[in-house]
């Protein structure tokens, strides 16, 4: 995976790229590429437990509903590449992102693959489907290494069905979903390339102003296709 870091100069009026040079990685943050599950009944690690129960899925439901999802819930890691679900396959689990990136996309008639979204660290998906027991429209893949939390969906609508509490989560975070879906659209239609690109980079930036650095989350390729842009345009971005 190609990441770099670049050096960019806010400011109320314009966005300057002023360098750009390759990200090596530190041997330390390189993590075993290999599988892990959890057994229902084990101990999930307390941090993961700590994104769960902040993300969006379950951050307004109440904590006694929460934990025996959880407990019953496993954690999978993933290599860059591997799959986590095809398009048509049962919606049977939603996942929570611990960490890494995973991207959803669909395949056009044509060959061509359309990014729907990417997720990250807290992020969930897969609810609306695997609530409704319909089929995933879309594929997931990681596109770096990461680790996901597996929900049994269909535990999760038992739950609904006793405990309605924990129906304003899933529509909070249903509302999420949606509200990105608008935002994409409506920067495919406004926006020129440029300033999609901007926009991009400036969400990853954590300061307000002056210059800061940043760290390409995944390729460039899939950067262009989250934009609605061919590689070789962004690549003349920056």
């Amino acid at each position: 995976m190609e990441q770099l870091t670049l050096t960019i100069v806010k400011s109320p009026q314009t966005t300057s790229f002023i360098s750009c040079h390759p990200y090596k990685p530190s041997l330390g943050s390189r993590r075993e590429k290999r599988h892990i599950a959890y057994a229902k009944g084990s101990t999930m690690r307390r941090d993961i437990t700590q994104i769960a129960k902040a993300s969006l899925l379950f951050q307004n439901a109440p904590t006694e509903l929460v934990e025996p999802l959880l407990e019953s819930a496993r954690v999978t890691r993933h290599t860059r590449g591997e799959t986590i679900f095809i398009q048509d396959d049962p919606a049977d689990v939603i996942y929570i992102v611990v960490n890494g990136w995973i991207k959803l996309y669909r395949i056009a008639a044509n060959g061509t693959e359309a990014v729907v979204g990417t997720f990250t660290k807290g992020h969930s998906f897969g609810e609306a489907v695997a609530l409704r027991s319909a089929r995933y429209p879309v594929s997931a893949e990681a596109v770096t290494e990461c680790e996901l939390i597996a929900i049994n969906a269909v535990m999760l609508t038992q739950m609904l069905e006793s405990n309605p509490k924990i129906a304003i989560s899933m529509l909070t975070a249903t509302y999420a979903h949606l509200h990105n879906l608008v935002s994409q659209v409506e920067q495919l239609k406004s926006r020129t390339a440029p300033q999609r690109v901007a926009e991009f980079l400036l969400e990853l930036c954590q300061g307000s102003d002056g210059p800061c650095q940043v760290i390409l989350p995944y390729d460039k390729t899939l950067i262009a296709g989250r934009l609605g842009m061919k590689p070789e345009s962004l690549s003349r971005a920056f």
